[in-house]
């Protein structure tokens, strides 16, 4: 047998035995699982998880599920911990403890004090016979069969298996909650979904820096106010601040052809009415879609009652990267 036939079936041997790994967890999921949602769901504080090691390594990453789906969740090294950050665990908060073994020195030395403090804790461990098991409310079992380590010593299998188990935690909890695309969005504003689900509001020229004038204002000062700007138009309103039309670049360029004394105008006089509108909790993607369906490079957002409350051009959501 060649060497690399011999790494590939090593390769799917790990593969099968991490992979039965997490299918194993499959039929111990009961009360205790549901419990431990309901702990989390209650929590009135943070989610303090903490392991040693390779386990630590997987706490961090469960940590950083918890948080980028709603729930404020933060490592603890135990050993740390020990040595002067027990003041980081209270008592309104959740500890989720990480040791396949259960014995881990380091957090066996945290249970008193996590108990004196008040704080809840679920164990995530493979022996529900251990020390961390019998201290927890809820204990949930990610033992496994073996590692995927040919001496079944590196922890490999029993890892993944933890890992999957806080997957299905963070998951399961997110659900509960209610958490939905939008609020990933805000917890991830430069990640591609994130830009996906970005809303007009957070985009838009508002205040100062969207253009806008009266009926009356003079074309000198319209055409100040679109250079000043730079979006190549500007809004026209009436004096209640309600939308009463636009003019652009390409408004003007189509004036000059027709109109001999331009600046004896008024922004009321050029102006085109009725102009196409969007709201501000619109998706930025939305917006896109209406500019290049009507072939414009900018649209204004109103309220309910017509007011402008900025203005969206073109260039602006090509720059988020939405695609």
């Amino acid at each position: 047998m060649s060497d690399t036939v011999h790494a590939l079936d090593l390769a799917r041997k790990v593969l099968q035995t991490e992979a039965a790994a997490i299918l194993g967890l499959v039929d111990r999921l009961n009360g205790d699982f549901e419990r431990a949602i309901q702990l989390l769901f209650e929590c009135k504080g943070r989610v303090i998880v903490t392991g040693m090691g390779k386990s630590g390594i997987i706490c961090r990453k469960i940590a950083a599920t918890l948080s980028s789906t709603g729930t404020s969740a933060w490592f603890l090294h135990p050993a740390e911990a020990i040595h002067g950050d027990l003041g980081a665990i209270r008592e309104e908060d959740v500890v989720i403890a990480l040791s396949h073994s259960g014995e881990t020195e380091e957090l066996v030395r945290l249970l008193e004090s996590i108990k004196r403090l008040g704080a809840r804790l679920i164990a995530l461990t493979g022996e529900p016979g251990s020390t961390l098991a019998k201290a927890a409310d809820v204990t949930l079992n990610c033992g496994i069969a073996e590692e995927a380590c040919p001496m079944n010593l590196v922890p490999t299998a029993s890892t993944t298996a933890a890992l999957a188990l806080g997957d299905a935690l963070a998951m399961t909890l997110l659900v509960r909650k209610g958490f939905r695309e939008e609020d990933f969005a805000s917890l991830h504003p430069g990640g591609k979904l994130g830009r996906r689900l970005m809303r007009v509001e957070n985009v838009m020229h508002s205040d100062e820096a969207a253009p806008v004038v009266q009926l009356s204002t003079p074309m000198h000062d319209v055409f100040h106010e679109m250079s000043s700007k730079r979006l190549g138009m500007t809004c026209v309103v009436d004096d209640g601040g309600r939308l009463a039309g636009i003019f652009t670049d390409g408004d003007l360029r189509r004036l000059m052809v027709r109109s001999s004394d331009v600046l004896a105008l008024t922004a009321g006089d050029v102006m085109r009415p009725n102009p196409r509108t969007i709201r501000r909790e619109m998706l930025a993607v939305e917006a896109l879609k209406i500019m290049e369906t009507h072939r414009i490079t900018s649209v204004v957002v109103t309220d309910d009652s017509g007011n402008v409350e900025g203005v969206v051009h073109l260039h602006d959501l090509w720059r988020t990267q939405m695609f």
